[in-house]
């Protein structure tokens, strides 16, 4: 799944993480980082639920390759110039337990960029991308029942709460969990 290539959408740029990107993400070192992806970087930077922990995990998956599905991109706000072009979220993938034909998501937006359609069509872009592999027929995501909006762009995008057999239980404890299955053509 990893991609080398950034996606444009109608209003975003995303920007597939490099190890030296999430190096200068995890080290907070927003200089270097806004080089790395050509863009300004909020003094709010990282957005909710990109934490430490979550960057070193990324690392690590870069460093030993170990999930073939892994792949993350930067999400900045498109301009004509740098001080124009805003990081503002970033969301990816992974591999999904021992299902071979399903891949997690997750995603997570700056505050202040919240509420503006931004993620919804960062998501619809990264379906189509992940859905270019053939052999993916599923594509998972886990979010926690009090986060609305990521529910609602969850929804526009397609998934739909996890069949009644699973109750909708996410894989973390408090989260429910939202498929997207691919298109019949």
């Amino acid at each position: 799944m990893t991609s080398a290539f950034p996606i444009s959408t109608g209003r975003l740029e995303l920007v597939p993480a490099t190890l030296a990107i999430l190096k200068s993400d995890l080290s907070h070192n927003h200089a270097e980082l806004g080089q790395h992806i050509n863009a300004a970087i909020p003094a709010a930077w990282p957005p909710p639920l990109l934490d430490r922990e979550a960057l070193s995990c990324f690392v690590t998956l870069m460093e030993d390759g170990s999930d073939p599905h892994f792949c993350t991109w930067y999400w900045i706000r498109s301009g004509s110039g740098r001080a124009d072009r805003m990081l503002i979220g970033s969301g990816g993938t992974g591999s999904c337990g021992e299902s071979a034909d399903a891949v997690m998501i997750g995603y997570s937006v700056l505050d202040e960029f919240q509420g503006q359609g931004y993620a919804t069509e960062a998501i619809h872009s990264l379906i189509q991308v992940i859905f270019a592999n053939p052999g993916i027929q599923r594509i998972i995501a886990t979010t926690y029942p009090d986060l609305k909006a990521s529910i609602r762009v969850l929804e526009k995008t397609g998934f739909v709460l996890a069949g009644p057999g699973s109750g909708g239980d996410g894989m973390e404890e408090g989260t429910v969990m939202y498929v997207r299955k691919r298109d019949m053509q």
